[in-house]
């Protein structure tokens, strides 16, 4: 596993997409894996025990999206402050922050 992203799509449902990209060095050959979530609650299980390497993504994708992942080891915020309130890449977040 490569990567993973996200995009929010508000205020469409499904809300986010969530692409995981896949490279495999010796076939030479990628894949890109879509997953859509609902806005309501945007969960889903955890890919750390098949790809360790996920570990910090999807931790990035629940501090900046919401996005909360079942079954993570550490799942807490990675960017923000512990205190923060609300997900700054969501759409329908206020540009100057909630006051």
């Amino acid at each position: 596993m490569s990567d993973l992203t996200c995009a929010d799509f508000y205020p469409r449902e499904p809300r986010f997409e969530l692409a995981y990209h896949l490279l495999s060095i010796k076939r030479k050959e990628r894949v890109r894996l879509k997953v859509r979530l609902s806005g309501e609650d945007p969960s889903l299980e955890s890919i750390v025990p098949v790809w360790p390497s996920a570990n910090f993504f999807e931790r990035e994708l629940f501090d900046l999206f919401g996005v909360r992942f079942l079954g993570h080891p550490y799942l807490r915020r990675i960017m923000m402050p512990e205190d923060w309130e609300g997900h700054p890449l969501r759409k329908d977040y206020p540009v100057e922050g909630y006051r």
